[in-house]
């Protein structure tokens, strides 16, 4: 039986990729603080449902800071991992402008840490997740792997591209293979609940006003996370290599230097704020009440991937239109907040 490691796995997006890989043969071993960033008890949930999982017993919940000294050493020597795929993460590009000091000790050193460990002991594979912020001030769209990203808008975006520099040098001086995924506005059921479909559906369903920012005038490349875990476990098997005498196929990131490369996962598509909006009052049954208000700082006004290079090292490129996934993300909010009178203050947290 393969081994995995998934770092931040009571995350929304590492409980969903936990569970696929479950699901599918790998004992995984997962990390995670469960940190106060946001409700502790939707954390603790997701863990608890991953060991109540048909295949629950092949997984090893560890609790601790991936920027702990020597955690993560000692994690790899007892484990040997075949595969290792590093999710956590402080998240969010406004609470970088709170309190970025927790970015730079969860994103930086967290990543110096996972990067050590994997020097002493190499896996077959490391992916770890940057995020489509880091394209930052360009506006040629949609998006591209091979397009310069040097221009970060928010810190958190910054420490992402940061890590994607870290894990290149480790990746050419001993060899280890890394592919970078950036995400794009990942939703979905389980999903976090400082994310805008999180707020607004609470908001909605409480006859509340929703903050609409940039009085609406913005597009994301919003991607299910079903649709995004399944990428990612397909990518597993996409191993960069080292290219021979520099020679890179057209439109691939590869490494000209080392077995690297950089991988968007999105949707292929951008949609207007104002018709996400529309899908959550079509899954509620309730026209929003919104109050418009101007760009909030480290934003940018759209994002689109361009999802090629998924499918040309796949076959696979994500599917699921943000009509169908968020009425399962509304349909999984009212299951989980609504069945008893506590769910107002759980969904507070």
């Amino acid at each position: 039986m393969q081994s995995v490691l998934i770092t931040g796995s009571a995350g929304f997006i590492g409980f969903h990729l936990s569970k696929l890989l479950l699901a599918h043969g790998f004992r995984v071993v997962g990390l995670d603080d469960l940190n106060d960033y946001y409700d502790v008890s939707l954390k603790e949930a997701r863990h608890d449902m991953l060991s109540r999982e048909p295949d629950g017993e092949n997984f090893t919940p560890v609790i601790g800071k991936v920027e702990t000294p020597g955690l993560l050493m000692d994690l790899f020597r007892d484990h040997g991992f075949d595969y290792v795929i590093h999710l956590a993460a402080q998240a969010g590009v406004r609470y970088s402008i709170e309190n970025p000091r927790s970015y730079l000790e969860s994103n930086l050193i967290g990543t110096f840490e996972i990067l050590e460990a994997a020097r002493a002991y190499p896996s077959k594979h490391m992916l770890l997740a940057s995020t489509s912020s880091a394209f930052g001030a360009n506006t040629e769209m949609p998006y591209k792997e091979t397009q310069r990203a040097d221009h970060q808008m928010s810190f958190y975006a910054a420490t992402k591209k940061s890590t994607e520099s870290m894990a290149h040098s480790y990746a050419h001086l001993f060899d280890l293979p890394v592919t970078m995924f950036r995400f794009f506005t990942v939703y979905g059921p389980w999903g976090r609940p400082d994310m805008a479909l999180f707020k607004f559906t609470k908001a909605i369903l409480e006859g509340l006003p929703i903050d609409v920012y940039n009085h609406g005038d913005m597009k994301r490349d919003f991607t299910y996370v079903e649709d995004l875990v399944e990428a990612i476990r397909l990518l597993m098997n996409a191993i960069p290599k080292r290219p021979v005498d520099g020679l890179i196929p057209e439109g691939d990131s590869l490494s000209p230097v080392a077995p690297y490369r950089v991988v968007n996962i999105g949707n292929n598509d951008s949609v207007h704020l104002t018709a996400f909006i529309k899908a959550i009052e079509a899954a509620t049954g309730i026209e929003a009440k919104k109050n418009m208000l101007p760009m909030q700082p480290g934003d940018v006004p759209a994002t689109w991937a361009d999802a090629s290079l998924l499918r040309d090292l796949t076959g696979y490129q994500p599917k699921t239109s943000v009509e169908e996934g968020v009425a399962e993300f509304v349909k999984w909010y009212r299951d989980y907040y609504r069945p008893n009178a506590a769910g107002a203050d759980r969904a507070n947290g």
